[in-house]
């Protein structure tokens, strides 16, 4: 089980325009209107989808059927000593090719209650082009006041009740369970999550969705918006949130590492990647990884079985991961 080159993995008439910037990034052809996401070695499905949003190995098998069935070959003993089989990682490459609508996440508590999903989802961006992104809010506000903006949905309410903030490459943003967020037009991102496709969508108008009906995840918006945070960032929070990654290791708050890791990890010459399960994205430049050459744009899936590898070359590798089995404060799910 050697490390895996991934093709595109983009499913098709997502409810928002993007996809040109993972092209140009990827060094690929024209994309369709609305194929904005990258759904990088994934073993998640779209909500309410069969298959669709699931990587393919080259054998012809999924990603998520292949790790069922050796779950320590590919996620590690400790790994799957406590996790099993749940890879616990969903990793995206995302362009914004419009504003996405204000929207949040259920935390793990919220989504076994009323969901029954084993995970919330929790997420965290590694911006690889800029532009403004909406995270947490500016003040306080009650349930009645938040539902009344939803319900007649006054969208420069909604995206005047949260932080503005301009983020360059290189530029981290945390978004934990129940954060109101709303991702910039033409940002350009990773996008590390618990595996789960769940949001609560506070606004629809413009958007190919139909809000009053898949935005609170068949629960009603008077219990989905129970998910929501409704407590004020402050600006020193603000800057917990939304910082600029550090030049190498690891870039998430800690945190956010209790559901997931991005190490940053520049190559010049020769360097070793450590054991592990791991998504790697080439961020810059041009490497040699385990006797495979890869250009920047280029996505790798490692199973744990692959060991230590070499890596040489002129570049920058992004190395996304799932919890560390050993952390005590990881969540269970």
């Amino acid at each position: 089980m050697n490390p895996i080159v991934l093709p595109s993995n983009r499913p098709a008439e997502r409810f928002y325009r993007g996809g040109a910037r993972i092209s140009a990034f990827r060094g690929e052809g024209e994309s369709a209107p609305r194929e904005p996401e990258d759904w990088l070695g994934s073993t998640t499905t779209i909500r309410g989808e069969e298959t669709l949003g699931l990587t393919t190995l080259p054998d012809g098998r999924l990603l998520r059927d292949a790790i069922r069935a050796e779950p320590v070959a590919w996620l590690g003993e400790a790994h799957a000593q406590r996790w099993g089989a749940d890879a616990r990682l969903l990793v995206k490459l995302l362009d914004a090719g419009q504003r996405l609508p204000v929207h949040a996440h259920p935390h793990d508590d919220f989504a076994a209650s009323h969901l029954g999903r084993a995970h919330g989802k929790a997420e965290a961006w590694y911006i690889l082009e800029g532009g403004t992104v909406h995270v947490g809010l500016r003040e306080d506000i009650t349930a009645e006041a938040l539902g009344a903006l939803v319900s007649r949905q006054d969208v420069d309410a909604l995206l005047g009740l949260l932080h503005e903030i301009e983020v360059r490459p290189g530029d981290v943003v945390w978004v934990p369970p129940g954060e109101l967020h709303a991702i910039g037009a033409g940002v350009l991102l990773l996008e590390l999550q618990q595996p789960e496709d769940l949001s609560i969508l506070l606004e629809w108008e413009g958007f190919a969705i139909d809000g009053p009906r898949e935005g609170h995840l068949g629960l009603g918006f008077d219990l989905a918006l129970t998910a929501v945070n409704r407590t004020a960032r402050s600006i020193a929070e603000r800057g917990a949130l939304v910082h600029a990654a550090p030049a190498s290791g690891s870039v998430f708050p800690r945190d956010a590492n209790t559901y997931f890791r991005l190490e940053r990890m520049p190559v010049h010459g020769a360097a070793v990647l450590s054991p592990g399960f791991a998504i790697i994205v080439v961020a810059a430049g041009a490497v040699d990884l385990a006797g495979q050459a890869l250009a920047a744009g280029a996505t790798v899936l490692v199973p744990a079985v692959a060991g230590r590898l070499e890596v040489s070359g002129d570049g920058e590798l992004l190395v996304a991961r799932p919890p560390a089995p050993e952390s005590t404060s990881a969540h269970p799910g």
